[in-house]
């Protein structure tokens, strides 16, 4: 008997498609810069345990808190990924950034400028930009 095996590639574009990121370095916990972003740029991210994801690295299990906002009438989604669990980085090629916002919108390259500015107005943010999908190697790790 044949094995299935899933093509991780085709979902990867899919999930990618329409999409943009935004690195973020903050030493703020993520709770303090969910609560920052929805005051200061009045946004709603909230908890989503349903989507955190959990990597098994040198037999060690290492898990990474999302964050989920969905502008209400649309289809726009916002996401955004706490990279680091201790020394472990959910995203190896970004151990300097500490959380990632992915962007689906009509417009995502725009609104990702656009909110990247936004987000270096915030004092305890020492750095906010844009990031290339291409440049990454591990994106299949964001997969949930």
């Amino acid at each position: 008997m044949a094995k299935l095996v899933l093509d991780m590639s085709a979902m990867q574009d899919n999930f990618f498609a329409d999409a943009a990121m935004i690195g973020i370095a903050s030493a703020m916990p993520a709770y303090h810069l969910c609560w920052a972003l929805n005051e200061r740029l009045e946004l709603a991210f909230v908890r989503d345990p349903a989507q955190n994801i959990s990597l098994k690295k040198k037999n060690n299990e290492f898990n990474y808190p999302t964050y989920r906002f969905d502008l209400p009438n649309s289809s726009h989604s916002y996401l955004l990924y706490k990279l680091k669990d201790g020394a472990e980085s959910l995203l190896p090629e970004t151990r300097h950034l500490d959380y990632l916002i992915f962007i689906q919108t009509s417009d995502p390259e725009e609104d990702a400028y656009r909110l990247a500015a936004d987000l270096k107005t915030i004092n305890d943010i020492q750095l906010a930009q844009i990031l290339d999908p291409e440049d990454m190697k591990n994106l299949a790790n964001l997969l949930v």
